[in-house]
C-alpha cells in the first residue's frame, strides 16, 4: 500500500476543519451581514454612472473611427518618408500567422503603426469614460491609467517579440502617438460639432479625401500603406456623410438601445440578420460599381489610367512599369508640375469609393432600413 504524502493529508483536514467551524459559528451569514449593506449602498450610489454607461455612446463611436484614420494617415506618412527598415528577417524570426500579418510586414518599420494607435485610441477611451461619468476620484483615474500604460506596453513587447519592430519603431510609435492623442483631445470637440450640424459637411469632407490622397508621400519602394490609408480615408468619408445626413434620426445620443424595452433581443438579432449582409452587399456592389464606372468616366475625360488588381484589362506592361513603377507616387506633381507618370491608378479610386459606400451603409442605409421594417 501506498503511503499518503504528509501534505495531502494536511490539506484535506484543513478544508474539514473549515468547513465545520464555518458551520459552528455562522461564517456567511455573519460575512453577508457585514457586506451585502456596504456594497448595495454602492450599487445605489452608482446608478447615475449606469445608466449614463447605457444612454448609448453614438459620439464615441464616430469620434474612434475617425481618430482611427487619422492615426492611420499619419502613421503611415511618416513610415513612407523615413522609409525605415523593419528588422532584417534572416537575423530576426519574424512570426506571422495570417496573410494580414504578411501584408502588414512589407510597411516600412516606423514607426510602429500598433503603438500609435493603441496610445492615441485607449488613450482617448479612458479620458472619455472619465469625462463623460464625471469621476472626480483620483484612484479610479490612476487605476485607468495604469491599465492604459500596461496595455501599451504589453502590445509593443509583442511587437518586438513577433520580429516585425525595432525599439526605435517603438518610441517612435510611442511618441507621435501621444502627439496626437493631445492634438486630437483639443480638437475632437471642434470637429463632432461640425460633422453633426456643420455647413457644406458633405462636400468639403469630399474634397479633403481626395487631396489627402494627393497629399501622401512617395517612399522609395511600394508599400501596402497608401492602400491601408486610401481604405481609412473612405471609410471616414463614409461615416461623416451618412452622420450629418441622419444625425437626427440615429445617431443622437437617446436612440434605442439593446436589451431594453425599446429595443429588445429579438429585434436586435432581427437587425444583425438584416445589417451584416446588406452591408456586405453595399461593399460587393459598390466595388463593382465603381470597377466599370471609372474607367468609363476617365476614357471620357481622356485621363489614362492602369489597374495593379481589379481590372485586369487595364493592368500595364513590364516596359511600361519601369517608368511608373510606385503606385502612390506623384499624383500632385502630375496635377501641378507635370511629372512624367504616364497614368494614374483605378484602383485608388475603387478602393475609396467602396469603403466610403460601406461606411455610409452602416451609419444611413441600414439604419434606414431598420426603421422601414421596425427593428
Amino acid at each position: 500500500m501506498e503511503s499518503i504524502p504528509g501534505w495531502e493529508v494536511a490539506f484535506l483536514c484543513g478544508i474539514a476543519t473549515w468547513v465545520v467551524l464555518s458551520s459552528i459559528f455562522n461564517v456567511t451569514q455573519k460575512t453577508r451581514s457585514f457586506t451585502q449593506h456596504w456594497v448595495s449602498s454602492y450599487v445605489v450610489s452608482g446608478t447615475p454612472i449606469t445608466l449614463r454607461i447605457q444612454s448609448g455612446h453614438c459620439k464615441l463611436a464616430r469620434q474612434m473611427t475617425l481618430l482611427m484614420a487619422f492615426c492611420d494617415y499619419v502613421g503611415n506618412c511618416i513610415k513612407d518618408v523615413v522609409c525605415a527598415p523593419r528588422p532584417s528577417s534572416s537575423v530576426v524570426r519574424r512570426i506571422t500567422a495570417t496573410e494580414d500579418e504578411k501584408e502588414n510586414a512589407l510597411e516600412y518599420g516606423l514607426p510602429s503603426s500598433h503603438t500609435l494607435n493603441t496610445v492615441c485610441l485607449s488613450g482617448f477611451l479612458l479620458q472619455y469614460i472619465l469625462s463623460y461619468t464625471q469621476n472626480e476620484d483620483a484612484i479610479i483615474g490612476l487605476a485607468g491609467f495604469a491599465v492604459v500604460c500596461l496595455f501599451v506596453f504589453l502590445i509593443a513587447v509583442g511587437r518586438i517579440y513577433l520580429g516585425m519592430h525595432s525599439l526605435i519603431d517603438i518610441i517612435g510609435g510611442l511618441a507621435f502617438g501621444l502627439a496626437i492623442l493631445a492634438f486630437w483631445l483639443s480638437v475632437h470637440k471642434c470637429i463632432d460639432d461640425f460633422v453633426v450640424s456643420g455647413q457644406n459637411v458633405s462636400s468639403f469632407w469630399a474634397v479633403l479625401s481626395f487631396l489627402l490622397l494627393f497629399a501622401y508621400p512617395t517612399p522609395e519602394m511600394p508599400t501596402p500603406s497608401f492602400e491601408f490609408h486610401t481604405a481609412f480615408n473612405g471609410v471616414a468619408l463614409g461615416i461623416v456623410i451618412g452622420v450629418q445626413q441622419t444625425y437626427h434620426q440615429f445617431h443622437h445620443e437617446s436612440v434605442p438601445r439593446v436589451f431594453t424595452p425599446h429595443l429588445s433581443f429579438p429585434a436586435f438579432l432581427g437587425r444583425m440578420l438584416v445589417g451584416y449582409p446588406t452591408i456586405l452587399l453595399v461593399k460587393f456592389c459598390s466595388k463593382a460599381l465603381t470597377k466599370w464606372m471609372l474607367p468609363i468616366l476617365a476614357s471620357a475625360l481622356g485621363i489614362p489610367v492602369r489597374s495593379t488588381s481589379y481590372v485586369p484589362s487595364l493592368s500595364f506592361s513590364a516596359s511600361a512599369k519601369k517608368s511608373d513603377e510606385i503606385k502612390q507616387a506623384g499624383y500632385i506633381q502630375k496635377l501641378l508640375f507635370f511629372s512624367r507618370q504616364d497614368s494614374f491608378d483605378v484602383d485608388t479610386g475603387i478602393r475609396l469609393l467602396q469603403y466610403t459606400g460601406l461606411a455610409w451603409s452602416v451609419v444611413d442605409l441600414v439604419p434606414s432600413l431598420f426603421s422601414h421594417l421596425s427593428l
